[in-house]
């Protein structure tokens, strides 16, 4: 359920702290420490799942879950609303796709532009 040595699996533990967004049963959520954006935060499944390469059918709920809750956040930390507003968000998968901790996660991007880095 949670890899000992993982460091959102910590955060999500509050073994370390963070400027929490959001927390339930299955979800916790964080601000960035480095923010792309005016609104950057990040959503992780409390169960430790390495990356979206490791998602099989059984998790299909957890991530609809997740998706689900990005635009609620989104608007609760201060989008504006769509469609004039809106947010981005990014599941970086593997080194190669810029995941830098291997525990799954989405980042939550908004807030109003230029802040657009790719």
């Amino acid at each position: 359920m949670h890899d000992p040595d993982c460091l959102f699996c910590k955060i999500a533990q509050g073994k370390i702290p963070s400027r929490k967004v959001h927390e339930d049963e299955d979800f916790f959520a964080f601000h960035d420490i480095r923010p792309a954006a005016p609104i950057h935060f990040l959503i992780v499944p409390k169960r430790h799942i390495p990356s979206m390469a490791q998602l099989t059918a059984e998790h299909a709920e957890l991530m609809g879950r997740m998706v689900v809750l990005a635009p609620q956040l989104a608007q609760q930390e201060g989008c504006n609303p769509y469609p004039d507003g809106g947010f981005r968000t990014v599941v970086n998968t593997g080194t190669e796709g810029g995941q830098e901790v291997h525990h799954l996660h989405m980042h939550v991007m908004g807030g109003p532009r230029p802040w657009a880095r790719g």
